[in-house]
This record gives C-alpha cells, sequence and structure tokens, in this order.
C-alpha cells in the first residue's frame, strides 16, 4: 500500500500519471503489460547476449520467451513479441558475428514459433488464455468421473464399475448416471457412437442432460430420445439402458434403447440369462416404444450391464461376442463379482482399441 502523502506526490507528475492510465486502459491491458514485459525482456536478452556473454546470455533463452507469449498472449500480440524476437537475433548476429546464429538455433526458433501461434490461435477461439483451457477440461473430467460413480447402497447389496476408454484417455463415449431416491435406484448406462476424444465431447454433453432427466421423469428412455430427436444436427447414434432397482425387495425392470442386452445371474442355477428388453436406437424415431423386461434379483443374483466395446470386434459376430462375454463371465464366481469385474473388462478388451464399460450389481 502506498502512502497517502507519497501518492499525492506521484499523481502531480504527469509522466507518470500518464503510464499508469496507457497500461490500466481498455479490457486488454494484461495482455498489453504482458506483452511490454516480454518484449523487454527478449531486448534484454538479445543485448546481453551482444554486449556481454553468449555463453552465458544465450540467444536460445529467448524461446522460452516466446513459448510464454503462447500460453499468455493473444495471436496479435504475439506477432509483435515475435518480431521482437527477430530483431534481438539479428542484433546478436551482428554484434557478436553470425556464428553464434546457427541453423541449428534458427530451426528452433521457428518451431517454436510455429508452435506458439498454433497455442495462441486455439486459446483465442476458446477465449481463454493460459492454461485455464486445460484446468476447464480437467475439471469437466472429474465432473463425469464423479458422476459415473453409483451412489451408496445399503449393506447387503454389492456394486462395481469399471470404465476403459480408447487410447487410454481421460475422455469417451461410454458413461454412466445414476440416481437414488429412498429405496428406489436408477440408473442407466450410455454408448455414444465413436470412441476415445472424438466421441467424449458429445458424452460431456449428454451426461450433464441424461443425468437430469434421471430420477425427474417416469419414463426416461423416451425423454432422452424426445430430446435428441430435437437436435436439428445429430451426430451419430447414442444407445441406453436403463434400469429400476427397488433395493428393499430386489425387484428391478430394464429397458433399452439399441443397447446390448442386460445378463443376469441367477443363483439358484448357476446360469447368466439375456434380458429380453429392446428398443430402437436414441433419436431415430420420434417416439420410442421400448420392451422393458422385468424381475426380482434374490440372494446371490447380479446384474451386469455393458457397452458394446466388450463384445464387439472387426469381423466377429456380435451373438459370438456375447457368447464368449458369457463363458468368461464364470470366472467372476470364484474370486467373487468385485474381484472378477476388471479381470473380465481386460480379457474382453484385449487386442482391439475401444471404449469398455462394465457395472455389476448384486445381492451377496
Amino acid at each position: 500500500m502506498i502512502p497517502a502523502g507519497l501518492r499525492a506526490f506521484l499523481v502531480r507528475v504527469p509522466f507518470l500519471v500518464s503510464i499508469v492510465r496507457f497500461l490500466r486502459r481498455g479490457p486488454l491491458a494484461r495482455d498489453r503489460n504482458l506483452l511490454i514485459t516480454l518484449i523487454v525482456l527478449t531486448l534484454v536478452i538479445g543485448g546481453l547476449a551482444a554486449r556481454v556473454s553468449v555463453e552465458w546470455f544465450s540467444p536460445a533463452l529467448v524461446i522460452p520467451v516466446i513459448l510464454v507469449g503462447g500460453l499468455q498472449l493473444r495471436l496479435r500480440s504475439l506477432a509483435k513479441l515475435l518480431g521482437a524476437a527477430v530483431a534481438a537475433l539479428a542484433y546478436v548476429g551482428f554484434a557478436a558475428g553470425p556464428a553464434h546464429i546457427g541453423p541449428g538455433l534458427l530451426a528452433a526458433f521457428g518451431f517454436t514459433a510455429v508452435l506458439a501461434a498454433l497455442m495462441s490461435r486455439t486459446r483465442g477461439q476458446l477465449g481463454v488464455q493460459g492454461l485455464r483451457g486445460d484446468v476447464m477440461l480437467l475439471e469437466l473430467r472429474d465432473r463425469l468421473k464423479k458422476q459415473s460413480e453409483l451412489p451408496p447402497l445399503p449393506k447387503d447389496w454389492g456394486s462395481k464399475v469399471v470404465l476403459k476408454q480408447a487410447g487410454g484417455s481421460s475422455f469417451g463415449g461410454d458413461f454412466l448416471v445414476s440416481a437414488r431416491d429412498g429405496d428406489t435406484l436408477e440408473l442407466a448406462l450410455v454408448d455414444v457412437s465413436g470412441k476415445g476424444v472424438d466421441a467424449g465431447t458429445r458424452a460431456l454433453m449428454l451426461s450433464g442432460t441424461f443425468g437430469g432427466l434421471l430420477g425427474s421423469v417416469s419414463d426416461f428412455l423416451p425423454a432422452c430420445n424426445a430430446y435428441l430427436h430435437r437436435q436439428r444436427e445429430a451426430e451419430g447414434f447414442v444407445t441406453a439402458v436403463h434400469v429400476r432397482i427397488d433395493l428393499a425387495t430386489g425387484e428391478y425392470e430394464i429397458t433399452s434403447a439399441g443397447h446390448p442386452p442386460v445378463v443376469t445371474f441367477e443363483a439358484g442355477t448357476g446360469t447368466w440369462r439375456v434380458s429380453s428388453a429392446k428398443g430402437v436406437v436414441l433419436g431415430v424415431v420420434p417416439d420410442l416404444h421400448c420392451e422393458p423386461d422385468r424381475g426380482t434379483l434374490r440372494k446371490g443374483d447380479a446384474l451386469m450391464l455393458y457397452t458394446d466395446g466388450l463384445i464387439e470386434q472387426p469381423g466377429r459376430d456380435i451373438d459370438a461376442g456375447l457368447d464368449r462375454l458369457l463363458g468368461e463371465a464364470e470366472r467372476l464366481l470364484p474370486s467373487g463379482f468385485a474381484g472378477g469385474a476388471r479381470n473380465l473388462v481386460t480379457s474382453m478388451s484385449s487386442g482391439h482399441n475401444d471404449d469398455c464399460a462394465l457395472i455389476l450389481i448384486w445381492r451377496p
């Protein structure tokens, strides 16, 4: 804090007042101030390299300055910084000799300039500067992951969620939304066409929409279908399966919209049964009609939801993939559902790169 007496003296100096007003004027003041700072730093580096020591003050120090400019400056301001950098390098070559500005340095400078311009242009289109855009993506990723967690269940219920995105990406086209209201648990597993980051943007948008509809409407999939059908620019297809479970009685209802069938493990017979729930892919027809499948989960029973990434492979029939999934699911029994879920996903997804999701809910 500047003392009042000193402040009163400084405001009487016209030169200082003009400088302060210039630096604080307009919405681009921060960009302008940083540009001035980086230009001065660039020229200082060039002057020290030319007049003091090229070894101690290498012209290569201009490269990190340009990278900072690519992260923080607008494209027009970055062009001015690059002009100052060219002037600084030219001065070093003139004063210290062309030998100090070799082809390697010029190539590194050119590559850095192009990279900085691309970063500045991308961030300018997003309307953010610096690393704020990356932070926003991280926040969206964390929200999507948190939304894909099932709510706490009673002690006499168990659950396991495994999501595996293509290419090890943080984003993918498979996501889960769930909600619990008292003894009623609702969950929906959604598969957006595409994989990895390409499908991640639509998945991020739809997860918020579907999450808001879940638990708010009685007919969840028809409501999702109506929303997608209203979209003028549909990009690919969306499949989903919706399950409503009464945690007190174990009664459940399954509805599907073009999604691979849910399978149920019946402890009494020790076999997996394929659900008969059927429906059309979301967004194709204006009025979606679903054929639900109902039943009751008893002690030892389980429900398994999954996406087509587990059973679909090029050159292999989907029914064959489902048969293999049911066969591999037998390995869940010795180690328990919780311990075998991830091993099942790993086994079924080996050899191909696709988004995969598996949800298991059971009564111990």
